[in-house]
């Protein structure tokens, strides 16, 4: 069996060859950069090659060298993400997660306390962001997002369908002006989200009522949530994603004026998981039990 060469000697060359400097590398080790120097020579006679060329407070690699220093490289790098892996095992496991603010606040949010009671080695840590996921540039694990179920560099799983209904509180419906059917839409507040201005405009083409209600009128608020808040206080009727009100609906707080109802096919929300990096248990753990939750919905 071969031997491997001197563990030291190659921690020392390593450090030389990062730096190009037998002082920096001394500085980095604690040690003296003539005990640098010697074992950069041990480790030259063990592979019996010259891995440096030395010169006046300089040195630099030679061919072998070279060569060696980017083998040595990746077996470090191989070392220190293995020594990661362990000592992540070691610790409670954390996830972390970016949702949207109305998708956490009105759907995950309540149902994660759930979730840490099933798995109490597994930390979720939530955050609630509008921007683009980048998983190369952010320390995340995970998003939520809602699109078409394409992002580049990413893994993809459809949760959920996101069917458009209007809404709005029982005592604005009984105060009327009446809706009876969608073109009455126009004497009353229609209610936004900014952060999906169209939403309106699909479900009043659908109903047939685009050309007699203004589907921009109205007032418009920075989430779904606020929008939601705004119509359970009778301010208006606001388009709602069916799945994020349905405990409005089932508890009275909201109802829904017409049956008519728009499912946006594709376009919807997507659990995202970073295609260049292995699904890790936890992440795999949360995946299953959210399908688990939505399918139970």
């Amino acid at each position: 069996m071969d031997r491997l060469p001197p563990l030291n000697a190659v921690r020392a060359f390593e450090a030389a060859a990062r730096h190009m400097s037998i002082t920096l590398a001394a500085d980095e080790l604690h040690v003296t950069p003539g005990a640098v120097s010697r074992q950069i020579k041990t480790l030259e006679d063990a592979l019996g090659v010259q891995l440096f060329t030395r010169g006046h407070r300089q040195v630099s690699l030679t061919r072998q060298g070279q060569d060696y220093y980017r083998a040595v490289t990746r077996a470090i790098e191989v070392l220190r993400e293995a020594t990661r892996k362990l000592q992540r095992r070691r610790q409670r496991k954390q996830l972390k997660i970016r949702a949207y603010t109305t998708f956490a606040m009105r759907w995950l949010i309540p149902r994660l306390s759930g979730f840490h009671a099933a798995h109490p080695d597994i930390e979720v840590l939530l955050k609630a962001s509008l921007e683009p996921v980048d998983f190369r540039k952010e320390d995340i694990d995970g998003a939520i997002r809602l699109g078409d179920g394409h992002w580049p560099g990413s893994h993809t799983v459809r949760l959920v369908d996101n069917v458009l209904v209007p809404v709005a509180s029982p005592s604005l419906l009984k105060a009327g002006p009446k809706l009876k059917r969608p073109a009455d839409l126009a004497h009353h507040t229609l209610l936004h989200s900014s952060a999906r201005p169209d939403d309106w405009g699909h479900w009043l083409e659908a109903a047939g009522a685009a050309e007699q209600v203004d589907a921009r009128a109205g007032m418009t608020y920075e989430s779904s949530a606020m929008s939601y808040a705004a119509a359970v206080e009778g301010q208006g009727v606001a388009i709602a994603q069916r799945f994020l009100v349905e405990r409005d609906l089932q508890d009275g707080r909201l109802a829904m004026p017409f049956k008519r109802t728009v499912n946006m096919g594709d376009y919807t929300y997507y659990l995202l998981t970073p295609a260049h990096r292995e699904e890790t248990t936890s992440m795999r753990t949360f995946r299953l039990w959210l399908l688990e939750q939505f399918k139970a919905a």
